[in-house]
């Protein structure tokens, strides 16, 4: 295919995936006509379901780009109206294209039935009580810290604590890390969100404790202070429920793969290999005398 041919191909497909889709129309007070192409009425709505596609910060301004929008549908209109005019309904690629969209509905209708049919509300609670035997609770603590380049400041640091200073206003005057301007404030974080050293050091301490010595990381010496301890609960089925139903149709679909692949006869050729030859006709019988 030549460069114009793919560019033409390009404008042709990004009129085709504007055309809105056919929609339950609002009343006619909430749905006015906004603008008319050859008498025939453009309402609201329709101009809408071109922005459905859009990005959602376009989206957000609709408004802004309704002009831009109305005229995008005035053009899909009149494409529409030509190719009707042309005789395209009867044209040979518009016949092999719409074969080819009535073969993906039906592949993807068959293969949303099967699923449906393959996939219970049984199957989605064992598959949820799975899920949460394989991720209990976690602990988390909420911390802070105060974090130095010296181990001797960070020493300091803590016999300034000791003789009763606040961490937060000693994290917001010598800390070097980016929670410094928030009192060091790290939230609640798991076990696996720090690197080994600083998290094994704060999940050692108690709730209102703070380390007594510093503890050194790649990133420089730290105090570490808890302030709270708890554990994050499981998710519940609902917060889950799309992630453990995505897994069971992946499987159902592989095995529908596996079951139609049993009960169909295949041969693969390979590329040295030539293609199969077709069956021999029987020859016809002569024709009888007259």
């Amino acid at each position: 295919m030549t460069q114009l041919s793919l560019r033409a191909a390009s404008l042709a497909a990004a009129f085709a995936l504007a055309a809105p889709a056919a929609a339950a129309q609002e009343p006619a007070a909430e749905d006015p006509v906004v603008a008319t192409v050859n008498g025939d009425d453009v309402l609201r709505s329709e101009v809408l379901e071109t922005a459905e596609q859009l990005p959602p910060q376009y989206r957000q301004q609709i408004d802004l780009i309704f002009p831009q929008l109305l005229q995008r549908t005035i053009d899909i209109r009149l494409i529409a109206a030509a190719a009707e005019a042309g005789g395209m309904g009867d044209d040979p690629e518009v016949k092999r294209r719409l074969e080819e969209i009535r073969r993906a509905v039906m592949r993807e209708v068959y293969v949303e039935k099967q699923v449906a049919e393959r996939i219970s509300e049984d199957m989605l609670k064992e598959r949820y009580d799975a899920f949460v035997e394989a991720n209990p609770p976690k602990p988390e603590v909420h911390a802070r810290h105060i974090l130095v380049e010296e181990e001797t400041d960070a020493r300091d640091l803590i016999g300034k604590l000791d003789e009763g200073a606040d961490f937060a206003e000693l994290a917001k005057e010598h800390s070097i890390g980016p929670s410094g301007a928030q009192g060091g404030d790290l939230d609640y974080f798991t076990k696996e969100q720090m690197v080994p050293a600083f998290a094994d050091a704060a999940f050692a301490l108690d709730k209102g404790s703070y380390s007594k010595d510093p503890v050194q990381t790649e990133f420089g010496w730290h105090v570490i202070e808890v302030l709270d301890r708890r554990e994050l609960p499981s998710p519940s089925m609902e917060e889950v429920e799309d992630q453990l139903f995505e897994e069971l149709s992946q499987e159902a679909v592989q095995d529908i793969l596996t079951e139609l692949r049993d009960g169909a006869e295949i041969k693969i050729v390979e590329a040295d290999e030539p293609a199969p030859e077709p069956a021999d006709e029987p020859e016809a019988s002569p024709a009888p005398s007259q």
